[in-house]
């Protein structure tokens, strides 16, 4: 197939990003002719574009003309679509129909339904904007605590909720687990048109099993909605060794209020990062949002390493409690000490689940069975 995928990469290198590239790798590795159309919100870099930049969140007509030269150019069988948010804006997918080419996007976070992107609000769960209307994320602000941001944002859903971009045939729908496709049907998607497609990564090899290993490990972006405070919370007071791989708004307060007992080692590379893995106990995901599919925990099962994780969204999917990991109520840290405390307790336990682990990897996450799944899902795109 002649396959056109496109991406809004992040100002700082993400977990969709890391999608993006893998999944062009598997494309062209498979054989198809694939071409990709990126745009990147570092050229937000004034006042003036991001003025620019809210006013067309909802239709970015820069980011149809180059959706539309990207089809003349290529013409290909289809568009996938990650990340559209904010320069492609949703109004890329108006180019595919009028071009007649069938799309798919994959929905990576809950932008196209919430203002904020994460239905979450004062680091808590919620609903209010699927509930009660969209204009509700602009009343609090969740758009990055900005009024206009968030009435941008709020907006882009309700016009495109109502033009029937999500809905129309010769669209399809990536939604990354179970969980996440029943809050998208709930919030008016048509669930016929969305695929459950899971994130994978290429097989680094099972770690040296002579490799010691020692303490926790978390990694990820130190921000509010990762709950790495609880974690810290949960290790306070005690001997066990905590790593820290990330960089993110709150370092430094969660630098200040950490014990003795944890490292922060700062962004790491990939290669870096899969060597602490493969050296962990356990890898914590104490997660306070719904995630999409953190890339992290495919990452530790690759590298033999079971998850504790936060019992919310998909994560209680993809963490198979008391087989590849354990699972605890998102927010407490109490119990959150109590696994971490079983778990180190228990090494006999720990080297089954992460054997476990290792297992899933293969069998769900390796390269060949996404690959099935996603030219599946391309086929039925193409079929209407």
């Amino acid at each position: 197939m002649k396959i056109l995928v496109a991406h809004n990469r992040y100002q700082g290198r993400g977990g969709e990003d890391v999608v993006f590239e893998a999944e062009v790798d598997l494309l062209r590795g498979a054989g198809h002719s694939v071409e990709t159309l990126t745009v990147c919100n570092e050229a937000i870099n004034s006042l003036a574009a991001r003025i620019a930049t809210t006013l067309s969140i909802a239709d970015n007509a820069e980011g149809k003309r180059a959706m539309a030269k990207a089809i003349d150019r290529f013409r290909p069988d289809i568009v996938h679509v990650h990340n559209f948010f904010p320069l492609l804006s949703p109004a890329v997918f108006d180019v595919c129909r009028q071009q007649q080419v069938p799309a798919v996007v994959t929905l990576h976070n809950y932008r196209s339904i919430c203002t904020g992107g994460m239905l979450l609000r004062d680091g808590r769960i919620c609903h209010k904007c699927l509930d009660r209307g969209h204009l509700w994320g602009a009343v609090h602000r969740c758009y990055r605590g900005s009024l206009p941001g968030s009435l941008a944002s709020a907006c882009m859903i309700a016009q495109h909720q109502r033009r029937g971009t999500w809905t129309r045939p010769g669209l399809r729908l990536i939604a990354l687990t179970q969980f996440a496709r029943t809050v998208f049907t709930q919030a008016g998607f048509d669930v016929g048109r969305i695929d459950v497609k899971p994130n994978f990564m290429a097989d680094p090899g099972a770690p040296d099993p002579a490799t010691p290993r020692a303490g926790l490990l978390y990694v990820g972006r130190l921000s509010r909605e990762k709950g790495v405070g609880v974690l810290l919370d949960a290790v306070a007071g005690t001997s066990v060794p905590l790593r820290i791989v990330g960089e993110g708004p709150e370092r430094v307060a969660l630098e200040a209020r950490a014990s003795a007992n944890v490292r922060f080692l700062g962004a790491l590379s990939r290669a870096e990062v899969l060597r602490e893995m493969a050296s962990a106990r356990a890898l914590v995901v104490p997660s306070l949002w719904y995630e999409g599919f953190p890339m992290v925990v495919v990452e530790a099962f690759a590298q033999q390493t079971p998850v504790i994780a936060s019992e919310i969204g998909g994560l209680a999917e993809v963490v198979s409690a008391g087989k590849t990991g354990a699972l605890v109520p998102p927010g407490d840290a109490a119990a959150l000490r109590q696994r971490i405390a079983q778990l180190l307790g228990a090494p006999d336990l720990a080297t089954a689940w992460g054997q476990a682990a290792r297992t899933a990897f293969l069998e769900r996450y390796a390269p060949d069975e996404n690959l099935r799944l996603l030219e599946a899902i391309y086929a039925r795109a193409a079929a209407g």
